[in-house]
């Protein structure tokens, strides 16, 4: 029987439902590409916990568990991150990493799909890649979530960095350390996920998409202001 935790991502899914819809109405005003893949990010983070209410509901499918593996291990934070490769580096350089990390999602999640799976007697039926029978097929999504933590998380601490101690950027310096936290947390919950704890992914996911919608809300409302 599931207990509370487990439907957390019903939660996540609704929320950022309500955020995607934020976020695409002001990309439609503004029409900047670090905005569309915050907007995709969003969308994104809503997916990978849809295919975890899914299983909250439903239970285990490998059609579901492979869904959420690459919508949540491979793509995972990469939308948002590239958003902030937008919005900090060169134009030429975010549209190189763009063409780069994009294919090797593809080829990843090309892998994911045809991987046999192999149950083990103890398997509890929980979401993990740890059945995939080709093992490898595992190690696309570090480097993915490497590069998704340095940009996302790295690029808002930049920010904060660069706009603290400017009395008039001071509402950029909080918005940006909230998003910050908000893009470190479900990685957090990713490596418990490696080790078996699915449950903490769940919570973080949650408090890090309110705390990314926080520092994004924040920063929005001063452009707006």
């Amino acid at each position: 029987m599931n207990n509370f935790v487990d439907y957390i991502p019903i939660i996540t899914t609704v929320f950022s439902i309500f955020f995607a819809k934020e976020i695409i109405t002001h990309y439609k005003k503004r029409k900047t590409k670090y905005l569309l893949w915050w907007a995709i990010g969003v969308v994104t983070f809503g997916l990978g916990t849809l295919a975890e209410s899914y299983h909250a509901l439903f239970g285990w499918n490998i059609y579901n568990l492979k869904y959420w593996y690459i919508v949540g291990a491979l793509l995972g934070g990469f939308p948002l991150a590239q958003g902030s490769v937008y919005l900090l580096m060169d134009k030429r350089f975010a549209n190189i990493t763009t063409i780069i990390f994009v294919g090797l999602i593809l080829i990843a999640s090309y892998y994911v799909i045809q991987t046999p799976i192999s149950i083990p007697e103890n398997y509890d039926y929980k979401l993990t890649g740890a059945i995939f029978e080709w093992e490898w097929v595992r190690l696309f999504s570090p480097i993915i979530n490497i590069y998704s933590f340095v940009f996302l998380v790295g690029g808002a601490l930049y920010s904060a960095v660069k706009y603290y101690g400017m009395n008039a950027k001071k509402v950029y310096f909080k918005g940006n350390i909230y998003i910050a936290l908000g893009g470190l947390l479900p990685g957090i919950g990713g490596t418990f996920t490696r080790m078996g704890y699915v449950e903490v992914l769940f919570v973080t996911e949650l408090i890090g998409l309110i705390f990314i919608y926080i520092g994004y809300r924040i920063i929005k409302t001063e452009n707006y202001s």
